[in-house]
């Protein structure tokens, strides 16, 4: 399945009949609260099964998953998915691994918001990113608001990054 830049792939509250497996492009996952405010929680990237916590049992979904660029992601039932758990030894395995990696992107995302100056963290989650964007500047992937979610500052303290 294809989808384009703004695109949903599955919005919060959603029941999950379906996981995805995410084969190229990008990803943001927001949360709306209560209050109203949407936070920018998570980025998606080639390689991974999502949703996360719905991996082992279902769940509805968390946030809303919104592509950032031309992305193809595989669809799997999510009754095919568990039938799977239940029935094939390995495949415990694999949910456990693809769990670790999202753990350690975490941990690296931690580092990156506990690494010195806004400026030096801008640069790491830019670099990130490069990885998975194939040339798109960041300013094209999240508004300044959600950049600065990212990385732990306001969205008045990305824009003077920006034009600094």
């Amino acid at each position: 399945m294809i989808l384009h830049k703004g695109e949903i792939l599955f919005r919060q509250g959603d029941s999950c009949h379906h996981l995805y497996q995410v084969k190229s492009g990008l990803f943001k996952v927001t949360r709306l609260h209560e209050n109203g405010n949407i936070v920018l929680f998570n980025i998606l990237y080639p390689g991974e099964t999502v949703p996360h916590h719905s991996l082992i049992s279902p769940k509805d979904a968390h946030g809303t998953a919104t592509a950032l660029m031309r992305s193809e992601v595989e669809s799997i039932p999510a009754s095919e998915w568990y039938r799977q758990l239940r029935e094939e030894p390995g495949k415990a395995m694999e949910i456990a691994l693809l769990l670790q990696e999202k753990v350690r992107f975490m941990q690296t995302r931690l580092d990156h918001l506990t690494v010195g100056t806004p400026a030096e963290r801008l640069e790491l989650l830019s670099g990130w990113l490069d990885d998975y964007s194939h040339g798109v500047p960041l300013t094209e992937l999240l508004t300044q608001e959600e950049i600065g979610q990212l990385i732990g500052v306001r969205r008045e303290t990305v824009n003077r990054l920006l034009r600094g």
